[in-house]
């Protein structure tokens, strides 16, 4: 073999045009954040929130789950029913957001700043809850002028009654149509922190895809790109808003879902702008509850338990819910498919680690997808750590963080 030919000036010049580059995209994308993802995000108007509210939904869902056992028995692939039914009366909320937005309308300003002091205290409440939810916050009505003051104030009076930020406080930021709305709120959180004695860093946001011009804007670029990174790291997560979306391209309502061809563009869309980011991606809502007569309620089980494992076989692992009746096929679904996620993956990721091959031979990229799945599962609390040794013997929770680049200990549901 002949000596390399090529002179250490060659090699200085690709490392002066490349290593900015490496710099650059290591710091746009870090990859998964050190956080476990919240199967969903429960809404509920500020006019009705509490902070029985968890509890309050958790007992309805396992009303629901007792009256309707023989439809949701069928729906149950993985023999996870009566999990469900403790999780329910445990830790039936991973996220809650107090919406003052569509959910709760214009109201006179005296209103909804009681309103807004009343969700502070209950944010601060249940934040300091072992068993409530993981992540709480508010959905203000947005950066338009003709909504901007009465958000910021409505932000800054939760703070006060909450006296500061609730542990896994964010803000949900709706119709984002352009990248300068993110500027803007971010230049708002500053401001914020400094005026309200706030650590620096602490007020987070979420970004709400609505608008046909977050994914596509007028130059024809993808706008839900640079929004993220605009975002000087406060970002945590991209929300799909199911019918204003729907409704803007001009879908009829009777078509409006979560599976309508424009859904999907949209939210594939905002998966890949979010890929290795460290920013997650939440499915919408369905307007469909459990209720009314028996076939109804049968109807909106079956249809949205569908929903939830079409999202998460999508790779949406979080969506909305919007009635307590929700909470049973969301945690249904969910527990199911990681169950049977852990069927498939942990052989090969023992085969992986143990570099025996079989017969199917994984790279480091696919093995660290089966190791992500299994890890999901975890912080979902479908199984314990128990559950994936005895089908991966060699797979303890160390060595799946290890293979995604994690550090954070598994902490499970709450």
């Amino acid at each position: 073999m002949t000596e390399p030919r090529l002179p250490t000036a060659v090699h200085d010049r690709l490392a002066q045009l490349l290593d900015p580059v490496d710099s650059r995209l290591a710091s746009q994308y870090p990859g998964n954040r050190d956080e476990i993802q919240p199967v969903h995000t429960v809404y509920v108007s500020a006019a009705d929130a509490g902070v029985d509210t968890p509890r309050s939904w958790g007992e309805q869902a396992i009303e629901l789950l007792d009256a309707h056992v023989d439809v949701l028995a069928d729906l149950d692939a993985e023999n996870a029913l009566d999990d469900v039914r403790v999780l329910l009366g445990r830790t039936p909320v991973q996220d809650l957001r107090i919406d003052f937005e569509d959910g709760y309308g214009r109201r006179e300003d005296q209103e909804e700043d009681a309103a807004a002091r009343n969700a502070g205290r209950t944010l601060a409440a249940i934040s300091a809850d072992p068993n409530g939810p993981s992540w709480c916050g508010i959905r203000f009505k947005g950066m338009p002028a003709s909504e901007r003051r009465r958000s910021i104030r409505t932000l800054e009076l939760v703070l006060d009654a909450a006296g500061g930020v609730p542990a896994g406080f964010v803000f949900t930021v709706p119709k984002l149509r352009a990248v300068e709305q993110v500027t803007a709120t971010v230049l708002l959180c500053e401001e914020l922190e400094k005026a309200h004695g706030l650590a620096t860093g602490s007020l987070r946001f979420e970004l709400q895809i609505e608008s046909p011009q977050a994914v596509i804007a007028a130059d024809g670029t993808i706008a839900v790109a640079p929004a993220i990174h605009s975002s000087e790291g406060r970002l945590t997560g991209l929300h799909y808003g199911t019918y204003d979306y729907s409704a803007a391209c001009g879908i009829a309502s009777r078509f409006q879902s979560l599976e309508h061809p424009v859904a999907d563009h949209a939210k594939a869309v905002m998966l890949a702008a979010a890929a290795q980011t460290g920013v997650w991606v939440c499915d919408g809502s369905t307007q469909i509850a459990p209720v009314g007569t028996p076939d109804m309620i049968h109807d909106a089980i079956t249809r949205h338990h569908r929903l939830v494992m079409r999202s998460l076989e999508r790779g949406y692992y979080q969506g909305w819910d919007m009635h307590p009746g929700h909470l049973v096929t969301r945690w249904l679904a969910t527990t199911n498919f990681y169950r049977g996620a852990l069927t498939a993956a942990a052989p090969r990721i023992q085969a992986y680690l143990d570099r025996q091959g079989g017969s199917v031979m994984d790279e480091p990229a696919t093995a660290q997808a089966l190791a992500a799945v299994v890890l999901r599962g975890l912080d979902a609390g479908a199984f314990a750590e128990a559950g994936v040794l005895a089908l991966a013997p060699s797979a303890d929770t160390a060595s799946l963080r290890s293979l995604v680049g994690r550090t954070t200990v598994n902490t499970g549901v709450n």
